[in-house]
């Protein structure tokens, strides 16, 4: 079953919180939690409060337990933005954008939860290296080839 929560007008830009709502996707529910309170983003402790208000919808509405929800989705979309205005030099104005943003979290009992412990681990890849070629002497590396050469003139001298 979906659950959604939304925080409307939220007091920062979109961009911003979207860092934040990337990182918690897909996630279980009472992990995503652990990780916003550790966020030191102010976006962090907004979209928070979002997921608590989640969680305690799928509770209370749905007598869902809060341990099998899952994140489907965090989504973060632009509100209203406030234009105003700072005075320059010489007269002129310079724009201020002050934007909102709202903040949607949908969670879901239907997705299992897999947790990076439960992965199963990929084997490194290691490189394949070649053995190391023999090191041969210079000197008799050629001693053979010149006891041909001098050897083969004198078996043609002798036919």
């Amino acid at each position: 079953m979906l659950v959604k929560s939304t925080y409307r007008y939220a007091k920062i830009s979109a961009f911003k919180a979207r860092e934040v709502t990337r990182a918690i996707q897909g996630m279980p529910a009472t992990d995503a939690l652990d990780l916003l309170r550790f966020t030191p983003k102010k976006a962090a402790v907004l979209i928070l409060k979002t997921l608590k208000s989640a969680i305690a919808n799928a509770e209370n509405n749905n007598s869902l337990n809060a341990s099998d929800l899952v994140v489907k989705e965090a989504v973060v979309g632009e509100g209203p933005t406030l234009n105003r205005f700072q005075p320059k030099a010489r007269g002129s104005a310079g724009p201020i954008r002050k934007r909102t943003s709202h903040i949607k979290v949908v969670l879901t009992d239907e997705i299992e939860i897999v947790r990076r412990e439960d992965k199963p681990k990929k084997k490194k890849k290691t490189s394949a290296k070649k053995p190391a070629a023999k090191k041969t002497n210079a000197k008799a590396k050629d001693k053979p080839a010149a006891e041909a050469e001098t050897a083969a003139p004198a078996a043609e001298t002798k036919e």
